[in-house]
C-alpha cells in the first residue's frame, strides 16, 4: 500500500515557467479580446505563445498576426512580437501553392 508521502513526491508534469507561460497566454488573450471590443485595430489577433524570463520578471507575447495598425495600438502597452512560426508556415504554404500551380493537371503531360 502506498502512503501519501509517495504520492506527493512525484514531480509535476510541466516546469514552472511553462505553466506560467500558458496562464499568461490565456490572460493576455482574454485581455486583448476585451480591448478589441473597443479598438477595432485589435480584431483578429491571436496570442500564440508567451515566453517568460527564468526570473519571471519579463515576458514576450507572440501574436499570429501583427499588422501596422495592431502594432500601433499595442505600442503604448507592452512588447509584442509576431510569432516567427506563423510567418514561416505561411511562406511554406505559399511555396507549395506555387509548386502545385506549376505542375498543372495530373496526367496531362504524360506519354
Amino acid at each position: 500500500m502506498r502512503g501519501r508521502r509517495g504520492a506527493q513526491a512525484t514531480p509535476s508534469r510541466y516546469p514552472r515557467t511553462a505553466r506560467v507561460n500558458q496562464v499568461l497566454r490565456e490572460v493576455v488573450a482574454d485581455a486583448l479580446e476585451r480591448v478589441a471590443d473597443i479598438d477595432d485595430r485589435l480584431r483578429l489577433v491571436t496570442v500564440t505563445a508567451v515566453d517568460t524570463s527564468p526570473d519571471l520578471r519579463h515576458a514576450v507575447v507572440y501574436l499570429s498576426s501583427l499588422s501596422d495598425l495592431m502594432a500601433e495600438a499595442l505600442a503604448d502597452q507592452r512588447t509584442f512580437a509576431v510569432d516567427p512560426g506563423v510567418a514561416h508556415g505561411s511562406r511554406v504554404e505559399e511555396i507549395l501553392r506555387h509548386l502545385r500551380a506549376d505542375e498543372g493537371p495530373a496526367g496531362a503531360d504524360g506519354p
